[in-house]
């Protein structure tokens, strides 16, 4: 993994520094509950509506490797992508890409957990494999579920594992655990030997949910900005209609019953004025100092950080770490146009 960020750094840095007014953007984005929306706002001609708006092109573009999503969002392959905060801190920002969260769409509320295999609690996973996607959240919902019945994760073997390859691997004999996020989360839990010990209702609004953009280009071209929240508030207006909620559910490998379970485990914001009171509570810059102080104990913010303020971290009620070194934004303003009618 660090080979990984190491050859995704070398790419940003060959990447145009100076990001350039444009009017053909892309953004990707990865299967989850959560992200769906653009998946249906892509087909449904919805975003195409809000970029014909400000007389731009957006290509939606799916990837089924998450972390790859990430990796290619951050050598500047892509203009935005879907991640989790912690992963926004811990790849693009650790990479030294500047950017900004420009929709907090929701948090994970039990979409993201332990399994074990014929095990029933989690004390029992000591001494174990376990299957996750390093570095990610996963790897952070992992050590906090350790973290709370008095373990490390020098108690467990952690194996890398990517996220398109968990569900076929924990079928198999020598996986016994796997943390994941639906849908992937929901697909394993249906095996008779699975039991999920831990998840993300355990730590509330810790696992956040994001479009992130990169900040020199949504600067330079705010109107992207703009058509990319207009669009994801139109989408979110629709989600009481089980007519779309089937699309989606359909789009990642469920049924309507199945998508609506994975929503009744999620906290979304289908309000902007709901997102921009939770980005500009104080309680978010507290998450993220504890992120960021997870992280570094991790070794999740590179070999070169000297501690867990290297990376700055803006939020509306103030910065956490270094001010002269802010790669991670959270800026709710757009969300606020959204919010007051003004897109």
């Amino acid at each position: 993994m660090k080979t990984i960020k190491i050859l995704t750094l070398i790419l940003a840095l060959f990447s145009s520094t100076n990001a350039l007014a444009k009017d053909k953007f892309s953004i990707c984005w990865s299967i989850y509950v959560g992200w769906m929306p653009w998946e249906y706002g892509d087909s449904s001609g919805i975003i195409k509506k809000w970029a014909d708006k400000y007389d731009i092109e957006i290509d939606v573009v799916q990837i089924n490797d998450y972390i790859e999503s990430i990796n290619q969002y951050t050598a500047g392959q892509f203009d935005a992508c879907s991640m989790t905060n912690m992963d926004a801190l811990t790849i693009p920002a650790a990479s030294f890409v500047d950017s900004t969260a420009l929709i907090v769409g929701d948090f994970s509320n039990g979409n993201d957990g332990v399994i074990l295999k014929d095990k029933k609690t989690l004390s029992e996973i000591k001494g174990q494999q376990i299957n996750l996607v390093e570095l990610s959240v996963s790897h952070y919902l992992l050590a906090r579920g350790l973290e709370s019945i008095g373990l490390s994760e020098r108690d467990v073997d952690v194996v890398n594992t990517s996220d398109a390859d968990l569900v076929a691997a924990y079928s198999t004999q020598d996986v016994t655990s796997v943390v994941t996020w639906n849908p992937l989360l929901s697909e394993i839990e249906k095996q008779p030997s699975a039991h999920k010990v831990f998840d993300s209702s355990n730590i509330p609004g810790e696992i956040i949910d994001l479009m992130v953009v990169n900040t020199e280009t949504l600067s330079a071209n705010p109107n992207f900005g703009k058509a990319l929240v207009g669009a994801w508030y139109e989408i979110m207006s629709t989600m009481s209609n089980d007519a779309v909620l089937t699309h989606m559910a359909k789009a990642s490998g469920t049924d309507l019953a199945g998508y609506k379970s994975q929503l009744a485990s999620t906290k979304m914001f289908y309000q902007a004025k709901d997102a921009v009171s939770f980005t500009k509570d104080p309680q978010l810059s507290k998450t993220m100092k504890y992120v960021a102080e997870f992280s570094f104990k991790h070794g999740l913010l590179g070999d070169g950080a000297p501690d867990a303020g290297f990376i700055g971290i803006e939020t509306p009620t103030g910065v956490f770490g270094n001010p002269a070194n802010i790669k991670l934004r959270f800026d709710p303003s757009f969300m606020q146009m959204a919010a007051d009618g003004k897109l």
